[in-house]
């Protein structure tokens, strides 16, 4: 293991010093490679005069310090908290060091940022003369958030873990001792590895959670609770084993799909330069958070999942009900997974907006309501099912154009590849109208059993706002990019579809 021991006091004979060399020690009695930086010994200005760090010549000194940062898996910063955080020293050495294109890249667009630091894994050893307490509970540690989080996390370096030595000033020589025997054994604990167990764990669970997508699954709730109550009476809804089993066989599919969906879409993420929390996938296999060979035991596991608990499902149905469970599963199956995974392969073909905007509406919807004893073809669902379709459709077809570049050289015949940034945006602004049209004429006309009572005093406004933002783009005739803001008032149009018709028919 590369182990880089960065000490930030402007003192080498200070307590600081001497907490490097105990955690040097330790480390080179652990087996690694250790190499050290002494920022009082450096030859560098620490002051950024230029509008870019990276317009300022670098000196000799901070050119070696790159080199080693980018040897290191294992950085260690030892420095004194003054003012509740870093000296000007080690502030200075990052304002210089940690450069764009180096330690972090800004996303296309010039929102969003993306760490090129990762992989690394950090130990920040500081003193202090306020009682670590006090320092933590009152202070709220500005100075360990500032580099752990905001700086060190920032630049993808993680996990970020902490030793605390305080209150110096009160210290006797037995508890200088101490520290630097902890010192010694944090470095002697890399023998063990960089990467405790127990944050192992930690980040191979964000990793899956981050995989799975979880913002997305909500609408598919609400929609399904929606098609359920429509159904049944709201007393035999949620105490039903089917309505939670039947949700769970939908939710263990979208997580196949999901899955599915980062490893069929692998190159155009990865080449995606306009991602965001909305549109480019999770990156996790981009950023190699999970293996290609995690998600495909992930994949596996949910379909393994899906199939046990739909089994399940089948075996508690009504034998009257049993053809269309099945036949609604085997179509929601197909759909589902087709969305991106081989033969069918939906979103490459120019079909993957609409695929999303049908599972997630009449789909789902269909779900709740033949599980809970509806029939398929009664009128009630499909009336709940048309205006969320075209609610959905917006932000499908938006999602597409952050992404459009990437897709179109990987081959995806997505809406906004076939059709433009222009052509993507005026069917989004089509389907946006329908949409506040739709709502508006179910509450007029009563439909649905009143499930959509007083959704147009809400939805119109929001109708208005989504059409005048994609107006504005439209005139704008900016090149495609990020539309975070877009995206955000899209999704949220969509909810008023699913959460009026829950509130309605639950009460």
């Amino acid at each position: 293991m590369n182990v880089l021991l960065i000490l930030g006091h402007p003192r080498t004979d200070s307590l600081c010093g001497a907490l490097a060399d105990a955690f040097g020690k330790g480390a080179t009695e652990a087996g690694t490679e250790v190499r050290r930086l002494d920022l009082a010994t450096l030859d560098f200005d620490p002051h950024v005069h230029t509008p870019s760090p990276n317009q300022q010549a670098f000196e000799a000194d901070l050119l070696t310090a790159r080199e080693l940062i980018l040897w290191a898996e294992h950085l260690v910063f030892v420095y004194p908290t003054w003012w509740g955080t870093m000296p000007a020293l080690l502030k200075g050495f990052l304002d210089r060091v940690l450069t764009p294109d180096f330690a972090f890249r800004t996303c296309e667009g010039g929102t969003g940022y993306q760490g090129l630091l990762g992989g690394r894994s950090a130990q920040l050893i500081s003193t202090m003369d306020t009682p670590p307490l006090i320092h933590r509970l009152i202070y709220r540690q500005p100075g360990r958030n500032a580099m752990a989080r905001a700086t060190l996390g920032f630049c993808g370096v993680r996990p970020v873990r902490s030793l605390v030595c305080g209150s110096v000033k009160d210290a006797s020589q037995e508890q200088r001792q101490h520290w630097l025997e902890q010192a010694r054994r944090q470095g002697r604990s890399l023998e063990r590895g960089r990467i405790r167990p127990g944050e192992q764990l930690r980040n191979k669970a964000g990793a899956w959670l981050k995989g799975m997508r979880l913002q997305f699954y909500p609408m598919t709730w609400l929609a399904y609770t929606a098609g359920a109550l429509a159904a049944s009476p709201a007393d035999g809804v949620f105490g039903n084993p089917l309505f939670w089993l039947g949700y769970l066989c939908l939710f263990l599919m979208e997580v196949a799909t999901v899955l599915i969906n980062e490893w069929v879409d692998f190159q155009s993420d990865r080449n995606n330069r306009f991602f965001s929390t909305f549109t480019g996938g999770s990156r996790v296999l981009v950023e190699g958070l999970l293996s290609l060979r995690e998600i495909r035991i992930g994949i596996a596991v949910a379909l393994l999942a899906f199939l046990a608990s739909t089994a399940l499902l089948l075996s508690l149905v009504p034998a009257s009900a049993l053809v269309a469970v099945s036949v609604l599963g085997v179509m929601m199956t197909l759909l589902a997974i087709g969305y991106t995974a081989p033969p069918l392969k939906f979103c490459y073909r120019g079909l993957g907006e609409l695929d999303v905007a049908v599972t997630h509406s009449i789909g789902v919807i269909l779900c709740g309501y033949v599980f809970l004893g509806g029939a398929w073809n009664d009128a009630l669902p499909w009336l709940l099912s048309l205006p969320l379709l075209l609610a959905i459709m917006p932000s499908i077809t938006l999602s597409g154009i952050p992404d459009l570049e990437a897709d179109a050289a990987a081959g995806k015949r997505t809406l906004a590849v076939r059709l433009g940034q222009r052509g993507a945006l005026m069917l989004a602004l089509s389907f946006t109208l329908l949409a506040g049209g739709a709502g508006l004429l179910a509450q007029i006309m009563d439909l649905a059993g009143g499930a959509f009572e007083g959704i147009a005093y809400v939805v119109i406004p929001h109708a208005a706002l989504l059409s005048w933002l994609l107006a504005k783009r439209i005139e704008s005739g900016k090149p495609a990019g990020r539309i975070d803001g877009l995206m955000a008032v899209s999704l949220t149009y969509i909810l008023w579809f699913g959460l009026f018709p829950l509130f309605r028919l639950a009460g």
